[in-house]
């Protein structure tokens, strides 16, 4: 089975696993005719959806105690689509701490030749499990335990070493007028992320526009392109493109 037949291995992973109850990393790599690494990076990426919990050597099933565990959300993933479309291979990315910037990570799977610079320990980890891997570089600095992210005038420094083709950073709220907000105080290490990138795509669910936290983080004029999904009410699509931003409203599944 080829990589791009990724999805496929993985779902014939879960249904063997829940025929036997137990399956091992040297016994699948023999079955689909793999790596014992690939499978181990297919492991992970299940586990990490909430599919299945690995053990040494291989894995069994979700105790039935963790299964109501919610997935990855549509909306979420929608948005994720459409923003890896806009990555051409061979490009050089950030990506923000935040779990909607979390699920590009698996839409870059057939991307070759990336260079992905992050401050998050799961984006990391994410990008790690990858097939076609990208080059990985981390910021370093001071652990934020409320982002749960690195920050800082390390990571700061760091940053400011490379120049990128596109950020991709989340928010947790957008006021219309002024533009991304947050209750974070640390603003410092998103604002050289902009400034140090050609493009930045803001990735958030529509429910967060007109959120009014009390610190501004990424004014309009820093923000080239926002994706969120199509239930953002008419008025507030205009606000936004009268400042000038590119507005992409994705449809969500039912």
């Amino acid at each position: 089975m080829s990589k791009r037949n990724t999805p496929q291995r993985r779902h014939a992973i879960l249904a063997l696993l829940g025929e036997r109850g137990e399956v091992s990393v040297d016994e699948l790599a023999r079955r689909f005719e793999t790596s014992e690494v690939t499978i181990r990076k297919d492991l992970a990426a299940l586990e990490k959806n909430g599919l299945l919990l690995r053990r040494y050597g291989g894995a069994v099933p979700l105790p039935q105690e963790l299964a109501g565990e919610r997935p990855l959300s549509a909306c979420k993933q929608a948005i994720a689509r459409a923003a890896a479309a806009r990555i051409r291979e061979h490009a050089r990315i950030v990506v923000d701490s935040g779990s909607t910037t979390a699920a590009l990570i698996p839409e870059l799977a057939h991307k070759r030749g990336l260079v992905v610079m992050t401050n998050s320990l799961d984006v990391a980890n994410a990008l790690r499990e990858l097939e076609n891997e990208p080059v990985l570089l981390m910021t370093g600095g001071t652990w934020d335990p409320h982002s749960e992210s690195f920050q800082g005038q390390v990571a700061e420094q760091v940053l400011r070493s490379y120049d990128f083709d596109q950020l991709f950073v989340g928010a947790d709220g957008i006021d219309l007028a002024r533009g991304t907000t947050t209750f974070n105080e640390l603003l410092g290490l998103s604002r050289v992320m902009a400034e140090v990138a050609r493009e930045v795509v803001v990735m958030l669910e529509s429910d967060k526009v007109g959120r009014r936290m009390p610190n501004l983080e990424l004014p309009w004029r820093s923000i080239h392109t926002l994706i969120t999904d199509e239930r953002l009410p008419p008025e507030a699509r205009e606000q936004i493109a009268a400042h000038g931003v590119e507005l992409v409203c994705v449809a969500v599944p039912a």
